[in-house]
């Protein structure tokens, strides 16, 4: 049975991923900074498949250790399929110029959605290498174009990008994808246009397809935008 590590999967996009893979026949090792909510997901998705369940902070070190060995196992027979590292959070809401960011607040995104991911695939990667298996990256558009306000959360992404870039040049037996899943209506989309109707936006398990597809087709390492996937996958 193939093993997927998913972080951030309590809510939003990182559940709808957890919940295509259960339904699929992957066996989940999830992890999300809220137990409560963990637990609800989990609980749904043991209808379907294997499902571990570990709580945490992911820029604590034990934290990652812990959800790697879950997943992966240890020593030299460790194994891993897929690591999705979806966590990460949108910092202050509304977003403030970069002239007015707080560097402790702007220190506080990149130790989030930087640093922690980094870290955490850096863990993974024995683990990844013996099953020549995936790291999945989640980004954004906010990562490539100037978006007014964007300066903490899109320059963070940014960095990811770049560092998925780099990995996947260095590891050239596994797949490195970044994947842009377009503007969804989630949590942290609604935080990031407080007070404005964000009904429009798709829902993130309308993406999931073109995920799992991805997982099928396993092309190249390299940057894909889940939403032209979807519209590549209609036409055909």
């Amino acid at each position: 049975m193939r093993t997927a590590l998913v972080t951030g999967a309590s809510r939003g996009l990182g559940r709808a991923i957890a919940t295509g893979l259960a339904e699929s026949g992957w066996r989940l090792v999830l992890t999300a900074r809220h137990p409560g909510d963990l637990a609800t997901v989990a609980a749904e998705l043991r209808r379907y498949t294997d499902v571990t369940a570990l709580a945490g902070d992911l820029t604590v070190p034990e934290h990652r250790a812990a959800v790697v060995a879950a997943a992966a196992g240890e020593g030299d027979a460790a194994r891993l399929d897929l690591l999705v590292n979806n966590a990460g959070i949108l910092g202050p809401s509304p977003q403030p110029r970069l002239a007015d960011y707080p560097v402790d607040v702007l220190r506080n995104v990149y130790e989030i959605n930087v640093l922690a991911p980094i870290a955490l695939a850096q863990l993974a990667l024995p683990a990844l290498r013996a099953a020549n298996g995936v790291l999945v990256n989640i980004t954004s558009d906010a990562a490539v174009e100037g978006y007014e306000g964007w300066g903490g959360y899109g320059s963070a992404k940014a960095a990811v990008e770049q560092a998925s870039r780099i990995l996947a040049a260095e590891e050239p037996n596994i797949r490195v994808w970044w994947v842009d899943p377009g503007d969804m209506r989630t949590r942290m989309h609604q935080e990031a246009f407080p007070g404005e109707d964000i009904s429009d936006r798709p829902l993130p398990e309308t993406v999931v397809p073109a995920f799992l597809r991805l997982l099928d087709d396993r092309p190249a390492s390299g940057r894909y935008r889940l939403p032209e996937l979807l519209t590549a996958g209609a036409a055909r």
